[in-house]
């Protein structure tokens, strides 16, 4: 249902809404929740029918994409022994970081970037890389070309093509349903390596 009424979301929700939205997903643990790059790749269209100025938009999403991904390091510099041994609860799922774990193992530092387009690891990734100690400035040169790639590239894909394809307003649904299925594969792999591997 969420999809349906995701840009009245995004326009309800404002600059102030959609750069604390996309803050909280990038590192801090109860963000994973919120709806990511297709609220991107929404306000990027709403930007391009006149809803919201690009030249703020995407400069205010990869700050926020940017400081997000920083909390998130420090948060697992400062608690990630704590976070490992936190049990379950409604906003904190251990499954969640043993995944961006596993991601960050596989990928190593490249991790930052790659991780900034998989559900769930976009949150937890820079979380991990504070809880092993990667070098501050080797993440915070992988978290500033993910926050480019992901934050302003896919709203700008948006924008993009909501100014040359003005009927795409029209097919939102299923676009927004295929960024969510493709962001969704590398999960669904990591998941099929696994059940492999037993």
């Amino acid at each position: 249902m969420l999809h349906f009424d995701l840009p009245l979301l995004v326009q309800a929700l404002g600059y102030p809404g959609i750069t604390i939205a996309i803050f909280l997903e990038s590192g801090v643990p109860f963000g994973f929740f919120l709806p990511g790059a297709s609220m991107l790749f929404t306000a990027g269209l709403l930007a391009s029918q006149g809803f919201f100025n690009p030249f703020i938009l995407i400069p205010l999403i990869t700050i926020a994409a940017i400081l997000g991904d920083n909390a998130g390091y420090w948060i697992g510099r400062k608690f990630g022994v704590k976070l490992f041994l936190r049990p379950d609860s409604r906003f904190f799922k251990h499954s969640h970081l043993e995944r961006a774990k596993r991601f960050y193992d596989a990928y190593g530092t490249r991790a930052i970037l790659l991780g900034r387009f998989v559900p769930i690891v976009r949150t937890f990734a820079p979380i991990v890389a504070g809880i092993v100690g990667m070098n501050y400035r080797t993440f915070a040169m992988y978290n500033v070309i993910g926050a480019l790639a992901w934050g302003a590239g896919v709203t700008s894909l948006g924008y993009f093509l909501g100014t040359k394809v003005p009927i795409i307003g029209e097919y939102l649904t299923p676009i927004i349903l295929t960024i969510i299925f493709v962001s969704c594969i590398p999960l669904a792999w990591d998941l099929i390596k696994k059940r492999g591997e037993i």
